[in-house]
């Protein structure tokens, strides 16, 4: 007699307790380097040991806006550009709150462009990752603010003819405490960096070059998704601590990665709470001294 077989469990996914299980098979192309970022986020968000209630996660519109839909956790998925200015918000609110915003460089950087500049010269205490694909790759493959220079778009199928943004050299001339860059091909290190970006005190700014195989690697002949990963792999060059305006992004010599900065400076809710405290001089600042001085000698 034969002994019946049971059907053997499926192994769980590491993830599983951060993942809604529901909503998985996820919708990102093959090949694409979203998914290893946000497996990447969920280590770091481990690795925090920040209270999971006390965490939420924001997202715009845009491929990388999907991970908002996917995460057990407090999350919002908001309206295209807005994703930081609901994150303000719901910081201001809840200030003990650690506050993650994910989404993709059209989304934060294009239509978004000016939350984000003003949120980091407030230094408002949230994370921002932006996952770089070079192209708005969900709605069509358009030209973007991070295209390089010569790359094909639909919007741009002859070559782009503008000088892409250095996000790192924007987030840090804007105010930002800490910036880096990393390659989904970065695991480890991208995920130390998320954790160090989560428990630094004020705006946070981790940018991570993604593949995209279907769409903008497809139109500039860089292979499949793994080829992408290889290429990066080949072009990265690690130099932590530089000025970040000389961290180029330069597909003919060298893609530059690592922590640019890490500094301190008052978040946006330590000035306010001076400022409601009434513990400010009188601004402007009236030096008596100099005052009396100068009317002595008009006479």
């Amino acid at each position: 007699m034969s002994a019946k077989r049971g059907k053997k469990a499926s192994p769980a996914h590491p993830h599983e307790d951060l993942l809604r299980m529901d909503r998985i098979p996820h919708i990102w192309c093959a090949g694409c380097g979203i998914g290893m970022v946000f497996g990447c986020v969920l280590s770091a968000i481990k690795k925090s040991d920040f209270p999971l209630d006390d965490i939420a996660m924001v997202s715009g519109i845009g491929c990388t806006g999907r991970m908002a839909g996917y995460i057990k956790l407090d999350s919002y998925h908001t309206t295209h550009g807005r994703a930081i200015p609901f994150a303000t918000g719901l910081k201001l609110a809840r200030p003990k709150s650690r506050v993650i915003v994910t989404s993709g460089d059209g989304d934060l950087l294009a239509i978004g462009g000016n939350h984000f500049i003003h949120a980091a010269r407030r230094n408002i205490d949230i994370t921002i990752l932006c996952v770089n694909n070079f192209n708005y790759g969900m709605t069509g493959g358009q030209l973007a603010p991070s295209t390089p220079f010569g790359a094909k778009t639909t919007t741009s199928p002859i070559g782009c003819a503008e000088d892409p943004f250095n996000f790192c050299h924007l987030a840090a001339a804007s105010g930002a405490t800490y910036v880096a860059r990393w390659t989904a091909l970065h695991i480890r290190r991208l995920t130390d960096s998320l954790n160090e970006a989560m428990q630094k005190r004020g705006f946070s700014f981790v940018e991570v070059l993604s593949p995209c195989p279907t769409s903008f690697g497809r139109r500039n002949k860089m292979g499949k998704g793994l080829d992408i990963v290889k290429y990066y792999h080949e072009k990265s060059v690690i130099r932590n601590g530089i000025d970040p305006s000389e961290a180029t992004l330069d597909f003919n010599s060298a893609l530059v990665v690592g922590k640019f900065v890490d500094i301190e400076r008052p978040t946006f809710m330590d000035n306010y709470k001076l400022v409601a405290k009434r513990e400010l001089e009188p601004w402007p600042a009236k030096d008596k001294k100099a005052a009396a001085s100068g009317k002595q000698a008009s006479k």
